[in-house]
């Protein structure tokens, strides 16, 4: 069942999180989920609407929708951080179309080369395949996870982790479970 995108975001990091929880997939998240939302950045640099550039438009929508979620402070983080890979973004849509291209191709798919690598620890396809909400709630995973890391929102992950289970090193010689 495909989430509503309006949904608190407690619920939809709970939904995310039941397709990762394999350590090693997170980690690989840690680095892809900031390259695809900088190669988005990179490619949405090169419009301008009414004298601004795309990607900004586009970060104060989804800023807006992570500030909604409930949990203000994740909002404002994750806004932050998708804020500043924009910002490092913008420049390289400035270059030659080839430049422009190469830059903002190739660093989307090497983030989704580090996202596949990472499903295929978990054992599993990626969240967006069901339901594409989760490309939104990605950027918001991988900033709870390094908030969680830094000692905020213990009860925040006790919650994602009383209903989607602990993270763990799944075993790729063990048949799924699922």
């Amino acid at each position: 069942m495909a989430a509503s995108p309006f949904r608190p975001a407690n619920d939809l990091l709970v939904q995310y999180a039941e397709y990762h929880r394999d350590r090693r997939n997170i980690v690989t998240h840690f680095f892809g989920i900031p390259l695809i939302v900088f190669a988005i950045g990179v490619l949405l640099a090169r419009v301008d609407v009414a004298g601004v550039k795309l990607a900004w438009i586009v970060w104060a929508l989804t800023t807006a929708w992570y500030l909604t979620r409930g949990q203000l402070a994740l909002g404002i983080a994750v806004s932050v951080v998708n804020g500043a890979l924009i910002a490092l973004a913008i420049p390289l849509a400035a270059g030659s179309l080839g430049s422009w291209l190469g830059w903002g191709l190739g660093v989307f798919a090497a983030g989704w080369v580090l996202q596949f690598i990472g499903h295929y620890y978990e054992g599993r396809k990626p969240a967006f395949v069901d339901d594409l909400v989760g490309l939104l709630v990605g950027p918001m995973f991988v900033v709870a996870e390094w908030l969680f890391a830094a000692g905020w929102g213990r009860e925040l992950l006790a919650e994602i982790e009383r209903r989607a289970g602990p993270a763990h090193l799944r075993d790729l010689a063990a048949p799924m479970a699922r």
